[in-house]
């Protein structure tokens, strides 16, 4: 990308509210929910999580780009965002592992993305006015911008996971490992396989909408539950595979999306936050064993705490403490525990990776 080609861009939110910027690579429009990540590292992991379809992303770190891409840095088979939205982009990568820049990387997928954005401006926005639906375009007719932006549906009620959900199932690790697991994709990332994977797992993993018969017949020692984007209220059929699973007290351990669906499948709800928790530096504490945790996290909805701890077959097993907020729970008599969080962290922090520990004890438990 020559610098004398970058276009004035904009950046225009459901209020009314417009940030002027460049376009960093191809000419268009790009719209979604706006959030923000404030991690300082791990823009390739981010960028093709699933959690984020349907989401411009905006970066608070200064400088986007400048460590290039890598193929084993991914998440997923391509970029999830809808579009990015950053301060600096450096068309110029220094790493020695890095195969190409992140311009590149953009233009073979086809990403929109807006740079020399005032970020922290754009953040202390969202934090006042809450999340909100966005667009990013080198157009400049406002007025028409402003229509389509009113025709983007709001991430609440919106059921994304089959935008990101494997169609067919597959397979994952050595056939030969000491454990099977049954894993509902609901946008499952990539490191998560890696995980259940290094810990003697062979995984099979189904599409959203699998049915629990369908997971049950690879005879798994336990079901996984997966993060995934959008609002987990219309997962009916995800729901009703929890509660099987559940009601045969079989191991079951879920994550982000997937904890979402164990709590609503037993009759506790969930709602839609004010901004969210983006970012690999969020604080939270495990009750049980009195523990920090410093966790990544990717999150626009949230179990209701109460709901929760006014739950008789439930405990909760740990808190954000930033606000308090649910961060993880357990059943007291299944073989259920799930965390809002993700545990499997890539490139980290790996203060919570003992979670995949301690779902293979509990299959042991259940096994003996």
């Amino acid at each position: 990308m020559k610098y004398t080609q970058r276009k004035r861009a904009i950046l225009l939110l459901a209020d009314g509210t417009i940030f002027e910027g460049k376009s960093v690579g191809r000419d268009g429009t790009a719209y979604g929910e706006i959030c923000y990540n404030t991690g300082m590292t791990g823009y390739q992991e981010i960028f093709t999580d699933p959690s984020y379809f349907g989401q411009l992303m905006l970066a608070t770190n200064a400088h986007i780009g400048n460590y290039g891409v890598n193929d084993e840095e991914i998440e997923s088979d391509s970029i999830k965002i809808a579009g990015l939205i950053c301060k600096n982009f450096s068309f110029n990568f220094s790493r020695v592992n890095a195969q190409d820049s992140l311009e590149n990387y953009f233009e073979k997928q086809n990403l929109m993305a807006i740079s020399d954005i005032d970020t922290r401006a754009v953040v202390r926005y969202i934090r006042d006015k809450g999340a909100m639906n966005a667009i990013i375009s080198t157009g400049t007719d406002i007025e028409a911008l402003k229509e389509k932006l009113k025709a983007v549906p709001n991430m609440k009620g919106l059921e994304l996971a089959s935008k990101v959900s494997t169609t067919a199932s597959y397979y994952f690790g050595d056939e030969n490992a000491t454990y099977k697991i049954s894993a509902l994709d609901l946008g499952i990332k990539k490191n998560i396989l890696r995980n259940l994977a290094k810990r003697d797992c062979y995984i099979k993993v189904f599409p959203f909408n699998a049915t629990f018969e369908e997971m049950n017949s690879f005879q798994p020692d336990g079901f996984f539950l997966s993060n995934g984007p959008g609002d987990p209220e219309p997962l009916e059929e995800a729901r009703q595979v929890a509660k099987e699973i559940i009601n045969r007290n079989l191991p079951l351990f879920g994550i982000c999306l997937g904890h979402q669906v164990i709590a609503l499948a037993n009759g506790i709800s969930t709602y839609k936050m004010h901004t969210g928790h983006r970012g690999i530096n969020h604080p939270v504490k495990n009750i049980i064993s009195g523990k920090g945790e410093i966790t990544s996290q990717n999150h626009g909805f949230v179990v209701n705490k109460e709901e929760v701890e006014n739950h008789p077959e439930f405990e909760i097993t740990h808190v954000h403490l930033n606000d308090d907020t649910l961060a993880g729970m357990r059943m007291k008599n299944k073989n259920c525990f799930s965390v809002q969080y993700h545990p499997e962290a890539s490139p980290g922090p790996h203060d919570s990776s003992y979670l995949f520990d301690q779902f293979i004890e509990n299959i042991k438990a259940s096994k003996q």
